[in-house]
């Protein structure tokens, strides 16, 4: 079948206009998908068995990743009731709530088994799907791409079969990822093929990489780690050296992933000003040594005893080890466990609870927060600047401004924050291609963790957060069941972004059972050094933490969790596997 649908888009009019054949191409290729949906899928689900109807969907799927590259990149706020999330998502800066929609939906209800009072729910879910790649086709029959952005698309789509699609993160249940996979590199090398010129390359990678994607099919023995190194980051690299050579002109996104970058493992491939609320950086570094040495200022506190270095520790990733630091009358403990520092810039939301968009309004929140930091910025700028102690360190950060402020302040402290980007652990090195960065049992442990482990599908590679990439605009939040404390029955009572919702006053509490007790997906870079876990710090070692994984999160250990969006099913990992995605996080430490 993977041939059959490859071979529906081959019969295209070929013009002197590569985008607009390759337009044209994807418009052929949506009206098959349509076509399929109309003629063969639908008339299964209405009168098949599971027998029928399994094989007729997986089909169903490759049609979409026959148009996947485009959709994401071109129409990504479309794309995402086609094949999005099976959950309800809250986009934050929008106030808006999305609800769960398309063949990840559907997938629920067809594997394991094929729940057959669902066939309403289903064709309503294709009907929907009919009516998105209508809008798919009038954008692609209606406005002009370009080539540089069609470059730019296929790189993205590479790195999203590496971040996401050999993960199962799409297809979690019926696990047809390489083939998918495989599907997807095939339509590349139609789009790719009108800008190879005498240069076979690029061809020959995508020749690679599919043959390796379909001889290697097993979802648990997927050697991820030498796809990525052996074929993945070669094909990327080629694709970039390619768009170098065309000499495309084009639009220069302000996106995290760096647009020029020939891999995921490139230095500096992340911006940390990405999710800066200011365009003018300038005066960057001056402003990231005055936030230094504002970081230990406790004058910013309402006793004048705490700073932001009380609990945010260096030698332990700029976290702490303590489940829950004392509050400022040190008679009880602030609310959540302290996170590290490192790498919160390459995030688009702040806190658990991500009530926080930027990392300036972040510092605001702390030291007025009246149980963490008590202060005041105005009153304690007042001491700072009779003092003087910081005089040289303001006019250099922020020259011309006659005094310094509350909003310099916080903009300091934030830039500081911004450079404590460390992606430079043994694991970054070896995806670099440095061979002895990582033992066998740690490459084991990747393996696990981005396959069988189901760890990869929510704390995606490379910054193992929660932040959706290749486009890394979006970052997940997820209801784990988190128990009060270890070994208790009772969920934690801390309703994390549910709260951050009901704050906006524009939700009725009713539409928002999918975020009780939901968390940001924090990254899992550094762990070894910041325990304890878990928003609430309830898991004193990262064994605690796998085995209360393995067990199926909250509802899997017995907790009483009625919407929990973790899989309740065990993962089967053995006490060794275990030990190997452990091995494998500690690989994750910066230096």
């Amino acid at each position: 079948m993977v041939g059959t649908i490859q071979l529906l888009s081959s019969f295209a009019v070929r013009t002197n206009d590569p985008a607009k054949e390759i337009a044209g191409m994807l418009c052929r290729d949506i009206d098959a998908f349509s076509f399929y949906i109309r003629d063969s899928l639908q008339p299964v689900i209405r009168t098949g068995r599971e027998k029928d109807l399994q094989p007729a969907f997986l089909v169903a799927r490759k049609y979409y990743k026959r148009i996947e590259w485009a959709a994401e990149y071109f129409a990504w706020s479309t794309a995402r009731f086609i094949n999005g999330a099976p959950k309800a998502e809250a986009e934050l800066p929008g106030y808006m709530i999305l609800h769960p929609a398309g063949l990840q939906v559907m997938e629920e209800h067809i594997f394991p088994a094929f729940d057959s009072t669902s066939r309403s729910m289903l064709l309503g879910q294709t009907e929907n799907i009919l009516d998105k790649l209508q809008v798919f086709k009038s954008y692609f029959s209606g406005i002009p791409v370009a080539g540089w952005q069609i470059l730019d698309a296929a790189k993205l789509e590479v790195f999203r079969i590496e971040t996401l699609g050999i993960t199962g993160y799409d297809n979690p249940l019926s696990r047809n990822s390489m083939e998918e996979c495989a599907v997807a590199l095939q339509s590349l090398q139609q789009a790719l093929a009108p800008y190879a010129g005498n240069s076979n390359t690029t061809q020959e990678l995508l020749g690679g990489n599919i043959a390796f994607l379909l001889a290697n099919k097993d979802f648990n023995h997927f050697d991820r780690a030498l796809y990525i190194r052996r074929y993945a980051n070669p094909l990327s690299t080629a694709i970039e050296q390619l768009r170098r050579q065309l000499d495309f002109q084009g639009y220069r996104y302000n996106r995290l992933l760096r647009q020029d970058v020939f891999t995921l493992f490139d230095k500096d491939a992340f911006n940390a000003d990405a999710y800066s609320p200011f365009l003018d950086q300038e005066n960057k570094i001056a402003k990231a040594a005055l936030g230094k040495a504002l970081f230990t200022e406790t004058a910013f506190s309402g006793n004048g005893k705490i700073s932001c270095a009380s609990c945010h520790h260096p030698q332990t990733a700029f976290a702490e080890n303590l489940a829950k630091h004392p509050d400022i009358s040190g008679t009880g403990l602030i609310s959540r466990n302290v996170p590290s520092l490192l790498n919160t810039a390459l995030q688009p939301q702040q806190f658990y609870d991500q009530r926080a968009e930027t990392l300036e309004q972040q510092v605001n929140d702390v030291i007025h927060n009246p149980k963490e930091m008590g202060g005041r910025i105005h009153s304690a700028l007042q001491d700072i600047t009779r003092s003087g102690r910081y005089t040289q360190l303001f006019a250099a950060a922020f020259p011309g401004r006659p005094q310094p402020d509350s909003a310099a302040v916080t903009e300091a402290l934030a830039a500081y924050v911004r450079s404590l980007v460390r992606l430079n652990s043994r694991f970054d090195d070896y995806m670099a291609g440095m061979d002895t960065a990582m033992s066998a049992a740690e490459v084991k442990g990747f393996n696990l963790f981005m396959g069988k482990a189901g760890c990869g599908a929510c704390h995606f590679m490379p910054l193992f957060s929660g932040v959706l990439p290749p486009k890394f605009i979006t970052q997940d939040a997820e209801i784990l069941g988190v128990p009060e404390k270890q070994g208790s029955k009772n969920i934690d009572a801390d309703r994390g972004l549910f709260n951050t919702l009901m704050s906006f006053n524009y939700f009725d509490s009713s539409r928002l059972s999918g975020f009780d007790h939901a968390f940001k997906t924090v990254t899992v870079r550094n762990t070894s050094t910041t325990a304890p876990y878990m928003h609430n710090g309830a898991f004193a070692t990262l064994e605690e933490v796998m085995d209360f994984y393995n067990e199926g999160g909250g509802a899997g250990n017995g907790l009483p969790v009625h919407n929990q969006s973790l899989s309740a099913k065990k993962l089967g990992l053995t006490p060794v596997e275990i030990k190997e995605v452990i091995a494998f996080m500690r690989a994750l430490d910066s230096r």
